[in-house]
């Protein structure tokens, strides 16, 4: 066994035990839930006993978890750098634990727009908060003022755009996977933000 393999090893076994503790589980408790002896889960977790696949698997569904996170390696990038879109003002982070978000920076100037025709719809959710300034959200019918530390959040089904009022405002924004898409197409591909400023988010 390599160092490497030694330290991922005793990982999971830290893995087990913590997310037994987080359920609030004795060893008897989780062996049940595994069909593992109480003395094999206890020899699991400290080292004494060999890990094997299939036991894995069980604990790992026990733990209502999966055996991918059970055995994630540490040392995946933790750091992550933003792509950016300096045509739009905006940064993008792709969350790794969920491939279908997005998350997204944009500094606005403009206001929204003011014709109902130049807001967009397309499935999926959108969720925001206002890191500085004020923004206001044209919602179908409705028009939202959202202040620094607010957040909104709701179905891109809904005709909806965005933009600042009063000054700049920055916002961050988490995107599914189908409201991502739908901004590809209103920005024509070029980003997967929130639109130009001013304009759908």
């Amino acid at each position: 066994m390599t160092q490497e393999d030694g330290a991922l090893d005793s990982l999971v076994r830290k893995r087990i035990r913590a997310l037994r503790v987080a359920q609030g589980w004795s060893l008897e408790d989780l062996a049940a839930r595994a069909n593992l002896s109480q003395s094999s889960l206890s020899r699991i977790e400290n080292g004494q006993r060999r890990l094997a696949l299939d036991q894995l698997v069980t604990l790992a569904r026990a733990l209502d978890t999966t055996l991918d996170q059970l055995v994630e390696n540490a040392a995946d990038d933790v750091v992550i750098s933003p792509m950016i879109d300096g045509a739009h003002g905006l940064m993008r982070w792709p969350v790794k634990g969920d491939p279908g978000l997005s998350v997204v920076r944009q500094r606005m100037t403009e206001p929204p727009p003011d014709s109902a025709a130049r807001m967009r719809a397309h499935p999926g959710r959108e969720w925001l908060v206002v890191l500085s300034g004020t923004a206001v959200l044209m919602l179908g019918h409705r028009r939202l003022r959202i202040e620094t530390n607010q957040a909104a959040e709701f179905p891109t089904m809904m005709p909806h755009a965005i933009g600042a009022e009063g000054g700049p405002c920055e916002i961050m924004g988490i995107f599914d996977r189908d409201a991502r898409r739908g901004h590809q197409r209103d920005t024509g591909g070029s980003g997967d933000g929130v639109g130009a400023q001013g304009s759908s988010v």
